[in-house]
């Protein structure tokens, strides 16, 4: 299992709802709206990068309001 936080900025205004949108897509673990740099910070599982890439790419970025995504896979060292 990969585990990754997605750091997010969206539009003025937005970070509350794509939070809640970004929430119940599947893989999502928890999206919070937060305050910095980032708008909306998510925790995301998939089995494998594969995996946890096309979560990002075809299904979370693809919120209405997101204009920027970083992802942060984590690594056990």
């Amino acid at each position: 299992m990969v585990h990754a936080y997605i750091l997010i900025q969206t539009e003025v205004g937005k970070a509350a709802a794509v939070a809640e949108q970004i929430a119940d897509i599947q893989g999502v673990v928890t999206a919070e709206d937060v305050t910095g740099p980032y708008d909306v910070i998510v925790k995301a599982e998939a089995e494998n990068v594969d995996l946890l890439g096309q979560l990002v790419v075809a299904r979370i970025q693809n919120v209405d309001g997101i204009t920027r995504t970083l992802t942060c896979p984590v690594v056990h060292l």
